[in-house]
């Protein structure tokens, strides 16, 4: 069992932090805003601390769950910052979706102060966080991925070193630039049924069966032809995560034509007032357009 510090306590921190409590490690949280620090080790155990520096004293690894590049900066740089308060040889571990570009920079940074990094993005949305299975695609050195993944299987169904620093994120790429025609096409889909007078439930029971089956259609297709899209991962963060997609992309010559269109559409939700509903509210925005 390890000492641990957890960085980021939101809807997907929160449950992770817990899966290590649950399996024994020695754990100390984080968070912003404090209450939800309080909350958590009211419900858990472990230790809060007011700085990511004091969380992070002691700790032989330091998982973070933030929200973009410049809050995953800000607990990481300064005085009050994890690595001030990390002993050499410490590995952090970043869950947060973030650029690649400042993945290096911040793993650059540790490797100056003789720390690991590895970047861990993750999928499977605050249910897989909650049932401790979420994917957990990783990048770093291979020493540092081996030291990490025993802890980080206490969340995971799946971890998995893609390559060098970086490669966990560009992967992270990967799936939310799929997630996001996926669900596109499955709102298609059910939109073509709603105006062909057809019972949406029927035509996904028989075409989840074939080919155009798939995890966002077997979990998502009730909640939407019941327009209910208060749950599950937002179309803010969505369209964060598309940026960097479409930024990375200029930088390496990808050709994103869909994935580009679709964040257009995002845009358009967020117009309706959808910045925090699900990324399957794709078509409640078919349904607004008649």
């Amino acid at each position: 069992m390890a000492k641990l510090a957890f960085l980021g306590l939101g809807v997907m921190g929160y449950p992770m932090a817990g899966h290590l409590q649950k399996a024994g490690h020695e754990v100390t949280v984080y968070n912003r805003t404090a209450a939800k620090a309080e909350a958590w080790v009211a419900e858990h155990g472990g230790a809060m601390a007011t700085t990511p520096a004091k969380a992070a004293e002691g700790a032989d690894f330091v998982m973070a769950c933030v929200g973009n590049d410049d809050d995953l900066r800000s607990v990481c740089l300064g005085t009050d910052g994890a690595f001030a308060g990390m002993t050499k040889g410490a590995v952090f571990v970043d869950h947060t979706t973030v650029s690649a570009l400042v993945t290096r920079e911040l793993g650059a940074e540790a490797e100056s102060l003789d720390l690991g990094y590895v970047d861990a993005p993750i999928s499977g949305g605050q249910a897989g966080a909650e049932n401790g299975v979420l994917s957990v695609m990783c990048g770093g050195t291979q020493a540092a991925f081996d030291s990490a993944a025993p802890v980080i299987d206490a969340y995971a169904r799946i971890c998995r070193r893609i390559g060098d620093l970086g490669a966990g994120q560009l992967t992270k790429m990967c799936n939310q630039i799929a997630i996001a025609g996926l669900v596109q096409g499955l709102s298609e889909a059910l939109h073509m049924a709603e105006k062909s007078g057809l019972d949406g439930r029927a035509v996904v029971e028989v075409i989840s069966q074939g080919a155009a089956g798939s995890w966002q259609m077997a979990n998502r297709y009730e909640t939407m032809l019941d327009d209910h899209f208060e749950h599950g991962f937002a179309v803010d963060w969505m369209r964060k995560d598309l940026g960097i997609c479409l930024d990375t992309a200029d930088e390496n010559g990808a050709s994103l034509p869909v994935t580009a269109l679709v964040d257009q559409f995002y845009k358009d939700v967020q117009k309706l007032g959808g910045g925090r509903w699900d990324t399957s509210s794709l078509f409640k925005r078919l349904r607004h357009m008649g």
